[in-house]
């Protein structure tokens, strides 16, 4: 069986000099990573959603193309053009104000919302599970403290055995242990 490395990012709302720095990464270890996820959250506030897009959909001859799912800023984007949830963002709004809501709003036309309903919630590569928050909510953030018996409700939910989120912005290892649970 061949070794298939993965690299794993979330977070770059809108950062597109966060994202070359990825991208530049994964080069820089030649071909060892097989696979890129981008585990939601690429929108934001902090630059260019368009650029973020557009260098996320047409990657370089050489480079791996992303695998993309939906996280909390994406989620509130749907929001933001009436297409699920709260009219009014009001979480958006609780958490960037109603100039940060404009801010999104004006970032994202309706071609780029039509493609961002063509990606997936999450993915499950072999024993795995990656996605944003949970497998209830994009805006679940998982951390080191959360309760074991939700860990597992979300493995058991996807029949995974190893779960990646990108919602808590924490690199941690955990494993639950039966006397956890």
């Amino acid at each position: 069986m061949i070794n298939s490395y993965w690299a794993i990012c979330s977070g770059i709302e809108g950062n597109l000099t966060a994202y070359e720095a990825v991208l530049t990464d994964i080069q820089s270890l030649g071909n060892t990573v097989t696979d890129l996820y981008i585990l939601g959250d690429f929108l934001g506030l902090q630059g260019d959603n368009r650029a973020v897009i557009s260098r996320i959909q047409f990657p370089r001859d050489d480079e791996l193309i992303p695998q993309v799912c939906l996280g909390w800023w994406e989620e509130q984007c749907f929001n933001l053009h009436g297409l699920q949830g709260s009219l009014d963002a009001l979480d958006l709004v609780a958490k960037v104000g109603t100039d940060g809501a404009k801010l999104l709003w004006e970032s994202i036309d309706w071609e780029l919302v039509q493609w961002l309903r063509t990606l997936h919630f999450g993915f499950h590569e072999l024993d795995c599970l990656l996605i944003h928050g949970s497998t209830v909510n994009p805006a679940d953030e998982l951390t080191p403290d959360t309760p074991a018996i939700e860990l597992c409700d979300c493995l058991i939910r996807a029949d995974a055995n190893n779960l990646f989120c990108g919602r808590s912005g924490l690199a941690f290892e955990c494993w639950v242990e039966p006397k956890q649970l």
